[in-house]
Parts: C-alpha cells; sequence; structure tokens
C-alpha cells in the first residue's frame, strides 16, 4: 500500500474527487487503489460514460470494454456517491456556479462559485462577468410589454441584416434553428428564443429607452451594450445580477438587494448584526410621509421596479418556456409553479439558465473561466445547465407543497380570445382560437371576418 500510496499522493482531492491507480482490469469493471479510501471496484455502470476525447466538439464511440477506457497504472479520479457507489470521474476544465436566493428579500440561501474553492478561489458567481445571451431577452420582454407591445404582438421571424458604416461591417444575426418561420407571437418568440424577434423588437422600442427601462432591474448603463447586440445578451452580466433581476418577475415587480448574512452573535450570544433587508411585499402598507420615521419593526420596503401586470404577464409568458420551450426538460421536476429561460452565447462559451416559484430564484452558469474556449458543439443552456438548475430545484423544493395559484392573477389582467395566427380577437365560436392575457385596456384589434378578405395583425 506505501508503493500504491505514492503514486497518488501528490494528487489533490478536488471537488471532492479521490486520486487513484489502476490496479486490474476486467472486461466490466476495474479495480483501483484509490487515495484515502483503499482498493474499490467500480462496475460498468459506473465506467461506460467514458467515450473517447477527440475535441471540443466530438467524442469517440460508446466503450465496448473497461479496457477501452483504462489500463493498468492509469491515475485516474474518482467519485463515491451518497450510496457508497464508485465511478470514474474527471476534474472538469469547464466551471459552472449557482446562486439562488429569496425572491421576497434578496436573501442569498446557496452559492456555488466553482467546481472547488482549494483549486480556484475565484466566485464565478460575483466576480465572474459573462454574456447572458438568451436569458438576458426577458428584460427586453419587459420593456416590450411596458411600450405597448402585448404577448399576442406578431414580429417578423424574419432574416435581420444592419450595415454597420462606421466599420464597415455587415451584421446577419440568425436565430439558434437556422429559421425564419414568418410572423410569430410574442408569447412564442420569447419561449423558443428566437434571436430576429427579439432584436426587431429592441428596434422598435430604442436601445436607449430599453436601457433606461432595465435600470428598473439593477442593470446600469453602463454594463448593457448600447446598440441591438443587447436583444441577444451581449452585456457582461454576473450570475448574481441576473437573479437580482429574475427576483423581479418572480415577487410580482419589486426590486429587491441580495444579502449574504442573516446575523452575527458574539461568544455570550448577543447580536453584534441582524440584517434588516428592504422585502417585496404587496400587502404591507406605505408609512404615512407625514409621521416621520418607520415605527420600530415596520418593514423597509423595496422599491417598485416594474408594474404586478408587467411581472405576472412576464411570468406567464416564462412558463411557457417550460411548457412548450427551451426550458421543456424542467417538466421532469413535475411542477406547475416554474418559470424560466435559458441562455447560449456564440460556439457554445456560455450556456445558463435562470428560472424560479415563487420561493426561490436560482441561476446557473456554465463555461470555461477564458471565454474564447468553447463548451461543445451543442452545449446550450437547455443541455448544459437547465440539468444543474433541475438537480438543485429538486431537493430544495421537495417539501415546499406548489401553491394552488403560485402567481396569482393582479387586477388589471384580463383574458381573451385570439387567433393563434395573427393575434387579433375573435369570437368565441372560432374553432381555431387559443385564449392569452392582456393588461386592461391593451387588448388587440379586433379580426375581421373570416368571410372577408381583408384585414391584417398589427406587425412591428
Amino acid at each position: 500500500d506505501d508503493d500504491l500510496d505514492k503514486l497518488v499522493e501528490d494528487r489533490d482531492h478536488v471537488g471532492g474527487l479521490y486520486p487513484a491507480v489502476t490496479l486490474k482490469v476486467e472486461p466490466q469493471s476495474v479495480q483501483f487503489y484509490a487515495d484515502g479510501a483503499g482498493q474499490v471496484t467500480v462496475g460498468w455502470d459506473g465506467l461506460k460514460w467514458a467515450h473517447k476525447h477527440l475535441d471540443a466538439n466530438y467524442v469517440g464511440g460508446a466503450p465496448k470494454s473497461a479496457a477501452d477506457i483504462v489500463t493498468r497504472g492509469d491515475v485516474v479520479y474518482l467519485r463515491k456517491d451518497d450510496t457508497g457507489t464508485w465511478s470514474l470521474s474527471q476534474v472538469p476544465e469547464a466551471q459552472g456556479a449557482l446562486v439562488s436566493l429569496d425572491p421576497l428579500d434578496g436573501a442569498v440561501v446557496a452559492l456555488v462559485g466553482g467546481f472547488d474553492y482549494d483549486a480556484s478561489k475565484f466566485n464565478r458567481v460575483i466576480q465572474a462577468r459573462r454574456q447572458p445571451g438568451s436569458s438576458f431577452k426577458p428584460f427586453i420582454y419587459s420593456a416590450a410589454l411596458e411600450g405597448g407591445f402585448t404577448p399576442a404582438t406578431v414580429v417578423p421571424n424574419a432574416p435581420v441584416v444592419l450595415n454597420d458604416a462606421a466599420n464597415g461591417n455587415v451584421w446577419r444575426p440568425g436565430n439558434y434553428e437556422g429559421d425564419f418561420s414568418g410572423p410569430t407571437r410574442l408569447r412564442s418568440a420569447l419561449a423558443h428564443s428566437l434571436n430576429l424577434v427579439s432584436i426587431r423588437v429592441l428596434q422598435a422600442l430604442g436601445v436607449d429607452k430599453t436601457i433606461q427601462y432595465d435600470s428598473n432591474f439593477g442593470f446600469t448603463a453602463d454594463e448593457l451594450p448600447h446598440d441591438l447586440t443587447m436583444a441577444l445578451g451581449s452585456a457582461s452580466l454576473s450570475p448574481l445580477e441576473m437573479a437580482r433581476g429574475y427576483a423581479v418577475f418572480a415577487n410580482h415587480g419589486y426590486r429587491v438587494t441580495p444579502y449574504f448574512i442573516q446575523q452575527v452573535l458574539d461568544g455570550s450570544g448577543q447580536t453584534l448584526f441582524q440584517a434588516d433587508p428592504d422585502i417585496a411585499c404587496e400587502d404591507c402598507a406605505l408609512p404615512d410621509p407625514k409621521a416621520g420615521d418607520s415605527p420600530p419593526g415596520a418593514p423597509h420596503l423595496a422599491p417598485a421596479a416594474i408594474t404586478p401586470q408587467n411581472a405576472w404577464l412576464m411570468t406567464n409568458m416564462l412558463q411557457e418556456v417550460i411548457k412548450s420551450g427551451t426550458g421543456v426538460r424542467a417538466q421532469q421536476l413535475g411542477r406547475p409553479d416554474l418559470a424560466g429561460k435559458t441562455g447560449t452565447t456564440n460556439d457554445f462559451t456560455d450556456a445558463w439558465f435562470d428560472g424560479f416559484n415563487n420561493r426561490l430564484v436560482t441561476v446557473t452558469w456554465v463555461g470555461n473561466d477564458q471565454p474564447s474556449q468553447t463548451l461543445g458543439a451543442g452545449e446550450q443552456g437547455s443541455q448544459a445547465a437547465l440539468p444543474m438548475w433541475m438537480e438543485f430545484m429538486g431537493p430544495a423544493l421537495k417539501n415546499v407543497r406548489p401553491a394552488d395559484d403560485p402567481f396569482p392573477r393582479p387586477f388589471g389582467i384580463e383574458e381573451a380570445r385570439i387567433d393563434p395566427n395573427t393575434g387579433l380577437l375573435v369570437s368565441a365560436d372560432d374553432p381555431d382560437s387559443i385564449f392569452e392575457f392582456f393588461e386592461t385596456g391593451h387588448l388587440p384589434a379586433k379580426a375581421p371576418d373570416k368571410k372577408k378578405p381583408n384585414g391584417s395583425p398589427d406587425i412591428f
């Protein structure tokens, strides 16, 4: 054992992984000597995932035997799960981050800044500033609702070509799937993360006006790009900033401030510090300005960021992302109270999922510390970041029964039948109609009688 120890003693235990040397290779199992654990056996279920690495975008075929994976004397890493089962593992090149907070007061309830603190002290939740990709689109869409759009507004999903006269460049953005499906309702465009629709929406709103509006979520003008790439999430933002922004949707429209320390006690149990955060509370009475300071114990109310109606409509649209869009995998959690948005950047360098219910807002990010390094083809938000989000949210909400109405509809929201192709109002007897939600006073025009040839939707 002393000789075996020497083979692995210089390897660090990284992220809970055990350095181990390969002792004996059977057809579908391997015996290892793991530092700190002695001899262990890894069965085929813990080995078969290990396809040969070809490059950043490709791996080889599935291994047929353990000999395709390791040979005697190889030094590898192993993982032991909660049941005591061992599996082959590896120290990842990519990093990840997760932050979860209470949307009612901003309390950070979970934070993981990287794979292993001992290996890297860099906290990617707070210190890393990365492009959020499509996970930023809800802030554009919220501005759109404020600017007169509705979830039923039809926008062309068609090519956009813009000339940069200063640099002589031509910008031809596209959708991830490369499709041009024509006029698309805003709800569907967000669910399926259509880039071209988002760009056209931002064009219609105006970049400067949208930046000013998005300051309501806590973003500053100097960190948002002053051009149409903002619609694709080209800003450089931290996961904590994104969580703060999504909390506005989760708490019905209030901007809370994330905080980390609840209380500090001295050795005798006396309180040295007690957090006193602003809280999001629709039912709390505002203090009377004529009465001077608030009475002791009165809550400090978080500032209203957007209207409750806007927050509810956005949450409802973000639920659609999980019901039928890019976040559909989250349905595996079996909860009706989830909403969120995927995010992927160019060349698969960043993958995000930003999601919430009425109790928790959680943001996950996966990427390399060097933004120029790709995660590999296909490693989009739904593939790389959403599974991590689900693995956290499932246990975190295990004993939290979904409320009968987790996102109560506020006053000023009404439901109406529309034509799914035009977004226009139709009668109750139209067999092709669907229901949509609108702010009161913002219903679309009535569709012309189908027997008449004239009439078309308002297209932005």
